[in-house]
């Protein structure tokens, strides 16, 4: 479970304030992910859903962190795009119109 709550950091854009908020709940996903192998379940598909491309295409190191307007987020946020790569976890494409935590 996890709760919707003000952030503890201020962000510099809406790419990383979507970081920060993915980064928040890893944790708590990768808990979740490794208790329940552990009890024996197979986990086809670990998705966290993301209404913003950009942050879809950082996160999953298909832009690159050199540009003008990325260059500012902080490497904490490479634990997300780490665990990726690990196929713990895939994010995908939603629209903001279908993210049930926006209603």
């Amino acid at each position: 479970w996890y709760t919707s709550r003000m952030q503890r950091i201020n962000t510099r854009s809406s790419t990383q304030a979507e970081l920060v908020g993915v980064d928040n709940v890893m944790p708590q996903i990768v808990w979740t992910r490794n208790f329940l192998l552990a009890q024996g379940y197979r986990i086809r598909h670990n998705i966290v859903y993301q209404d913003n491309q950009s942050t879809i295409l950082f996160a999953t190191k298909e832009m690159s962190t050199s540009s003008r307007r990325t260059k500012h987020i902080n490497c904490r946020f490479y634990f997300v795009a780490d665990i990726i790569k690990k196929g713990e976890m895939e994010v995908q494409y939603c629209p903001t119109d279908l993210m049930i935590g926006n209603f």
